[in-house]
């Protein structure tokens, strides 16, 4: 249990507990090529995550909060595919909302596979998209150092990783579950080739608001606030859930202005956070 944890980046919390941590919308997501599968680069996030609790033998049940984090029969079935026993109960509880672009849906199945005693690799993958048509690359070490194609589950390819950052952000608007078949997205494979050659937080934060711009020029919403926000703010660039209400601002880490935090709730952003990623 805790070699699987350790590979996840999640923790023990109790001698049945898995927390796995979640992501924050992505740097780049869009169509490789105009024609291409979906791909992204996520943002990994360990503020966010989703814990599971084995809590005793006995016919199959799931405790969950929020109650719509993940169908009971879908996790049944998850199981099932792992090729264990589908039995015991388990509790689930996500500190983020599902439907917010962070994540909530793979890392709970991941969480759910720890608590059931199962390892975590990138052979959880398929199971994950079996169960649900798409997965994040949470399974992975690190999950931002990879082309993922999460309809597929698997990497296309070794990505360089952006430089540590501060990332302030939070849920605005609705939540939008993702939908497997949607490949509305934007053609951003030229961000992808101008990712592999950057070097520097200003150059990696530029390209996430260039794919963040195009994905809402394409699919909307016309009034989101984050890019007036990230001018006003001096952040390096901003960044989006392709599908999904996660915003965020990029900064260098320690130069998020005083104040910031209560110019995003102003702006109707909710749950509100600050936290680090990228390289170490």
């Amino acid at each position: 249990m805790v070699d699987f944890l350790r590979e996840l980046g999640g923790t023990v919390t109790a001698a049945h507990t898995v927390r796995v941590a979640g992501h924050f919308g992505e740097w780049l997501q869009g169509r490789l090529g105009p024609q291409g599968p979906v791909v992204l680069i996520t943002l990994p996030c360990a503020a966010l995550g989703v814990r599971a609790e084995a809590l005793g033998p006995g016919d199959f049940s799931l405790e969950q909060y929020p109650p719509a984090l993940l169908p009971e029969a879908r996790a049944a079935a998850f199981l099932r595919a792992l090729g264990g026993p589908v039995s015991g109960r388990y509790r689930l509880e996500a500190e983020m909302p599902p439907g917010g672009g962070a994540g909530a849906s793979t890392a709970a199945l991941l969480a759910l596979a720890g608590a059931a005693g199962h390892p975590c690799d990138a052979a959880l993958a398929g199971p994950c998209v079996a169960t649900e048509g798409a997965s994040d690359p949470l399974m992975l070490p690190r999950p931002d150092a990879v082309l993922w194609a999460p309809r597929e589950g698997h990497a296309l390819g070794a990505l360089p990783t952006p430089p540590r950052c501060e990332i302030l952000g939070g849920f605005w608007g609705p939540p939008l579950r993702t939908a497997p078949q949607d490949a509305a997205f934007p053609d951003v494979a030229d961000l992808i080739d101008a990712w592999r050659g950057s070097g520097d937080l200003a150059e990696f934060a530029a390209l996430a608001s260039q794919s963040a711009a195009r994905t809402t020029a394409l699919r909307g919403p016309e009034d989101d606030p984050t890019p007036a926000l990230c001018a006003a703010l001096g952040a390096l660039g901003h960044l989006r859930a392709h599908t999904g209400s996660a915003r965020g601002l990029i900064f260098p880490p320690g130069a998020v202005p005083e104040g910031a935090e209560a110019r995003l709730a102003e702006a109707g952003f909710e749950g509100v956070l600050r936290f680090e990623t990228g390289a170490a």
